[in-house]
């Protein structure tokens, strides 16, 4: 019996041991049941405790810096003066921000329009064809870049500078099929020179200028200058170039102006317009296409004076047309040459800018006579005059040639329309 009250009582000892190390354990993690819930209170309390204290400080400060330029007049003038300063620089960065927005980008942040407007003015010039006329602008320093419809079918285009004066190309090289061309000049001009960039570098509404002859000789006066915003590139699978569209119009004359940036650098030449949208060829495409121009052959005159005399009448216009005057000077008779010289016969014609034949046939009954009508468009003051002529040419066979012998031609002041189509 004492056995087994032993053993029992050693079972309900380690069982009250056991229900007792049961029941410390679990006062002992009850803490860790509540955690979470106490974590969450005792954060919450402290952000509302810390958020009060930072409202109220902030209150006080507030109510500080209202106070403190009132405290005395050193704290007010301290006030207003870095008060201003910060207001300054403020606006100065959301300005700038701005302007960089508008210029297309920090490079040309200190391009000044007026300058790039004021090149312009002096550096673009009049192209001038048989039966278009353009603008165009210097990519070299003797090298006239315009568009090629402008001076298609003409044997002598004329290039007219802002000063008035003008001259003839001594050879046209050409890319007909995008519309370019590149007039080769005797005299070198490095000052009107123009410097391309990629407009893949535009950035979207970014100002752009174009400019041109609008009209060309019908209206006098110096270039027009139109501003607008570049809108994409696009481009043409029928054509190897790409095009700059902008909101710029362009109207008839201004075909082979530049197209530059703010900072005066080509990045397009006139070539399209409708509706108020302009195309430009690329300044990237003229690049690839410039040295693939061929020799158009376009200033090439065909004409034989020992032929007949009529011939010989029309080379003689034709000469004048092309300004090539030592030419026209060499088909006048010594007869002629008598009573004058080449200076004095050239000084003449120095305001001649174009020459169009209408008529050279021969006179019936008169040997070596040609009845010939022709107009003149002279360039005076930046203005085009026309005046018509017509009358007879007497003309001698010399060294197998025929030669300018005697004129008398009049002008005729008011042609009807019927004196430019009589047969």
């Amino acid at each position: 019996m004492k056995n087994n009250s032993l053993g029992l009582k050693i079972k309900e000892k380690l069982s009250t041991w056991k229900s007792s190390f049961i029941s410390y354990i679990k006062r002992l993690l009850l803490p860790i049941y509540f955690f979470p819930i106490k974590l969450f209170t005792y954060s919450t309390y402290y952000f509302i405790k810390f958020l009060i204290k930072t409202i109220i400080q902030l209150i006080k400060l507030i109510w500080f810096c209202l106070r403190w330029p009132f405290r005395s007049w050193s704290n007010f003038f301290k006030f207003l003066f870095w008060g201003t300063i910060f207001t300054y620089f403020a606006f100065t960065e959301y300005r700038f921000g701005i302007l960089v927005e508008r210029y297309g980008g920090y490079n040309k942040f200190f391009c000044s329009e007026w300058l790039t407007t004021k090149k312009l003015q002096k550096s673009v010039v009049r192209v001038v064809g048989g039966y278009s006329e353009g603008s165009g602008f210097f990519v070299a320093g003797n090298e006239v870049l315009t568009s090629f419809h402008v001076i298609a079918d003409e044997p002598s285009p004329k290039v007219i500078f802002p000063d008035g004066s003008f001259t003839t190309p001594i050879a046209i090289t050409a890319n007909p099929d995008n519309d370019l061309a590149l007039l080769h000049l005797s005299q070198v001009h490095p000052d009107k020179q123009y410097n391309f960039a990629s407009p893949q570098n535009l950035t979207t509404n970014e100002p752009l200028i174009s400019a041109g002859f609008p009209l060309g000789t019908d209206l006098s006066g110096e270039v027009t200058i139109t501003k607008g915003n570049f809108s994409a590139i696009r481009n043409s699978p029928d054509l190897f170039a790409d095009y700059v569209q902008t909101d710029i119009n362009v109207v008839q004359g201004m075909s082979g102006g530049p197209l530059v940036d703010q900072c005066g650098d080509v990045v397009g030449i006139n070539t399209l317009s409708l509706s108020g949208m302009s195309l430009f060829v690329s300044s990237d495409s003229i690049k690839l296409l410039w040295p693939n121009f061929s020799d158009q052959e376009i200033t090439k005159i065909e004409v034989d004076p020992s032929l007949s005399p009529e011939d010989a009448v029309y080379a003689f216009y034709t000469y004048l047309k092309a300004r090539q005057m030592q030419e026209g000077f060499d088909l006048l008779s010594l007869k002629y040459l008598a009573k004058t010289n080449f200076e004095e016969w050239t000084s003449r014609f120095t305001d001649i800018l174009d020459v169009q034949i209408y008529l050279s046939e021969a006179v019936t009954g008169s040997p070596n006579t040609v009845f010939v009508k022709f107009s003149t468009k002279n360039w005076n003051n930046n203005q085009a005059l026309y005046h018509y002529y017509e009358g007879t040419w007497q003309t001698v066979e010399e060294d197998g040639v025929y030669k300018m012998l005697k004129s008398n031609i009049k002008e005729i002041e008011e042609p009807t329309w019927d004196w430019f189509y009589e047969d």
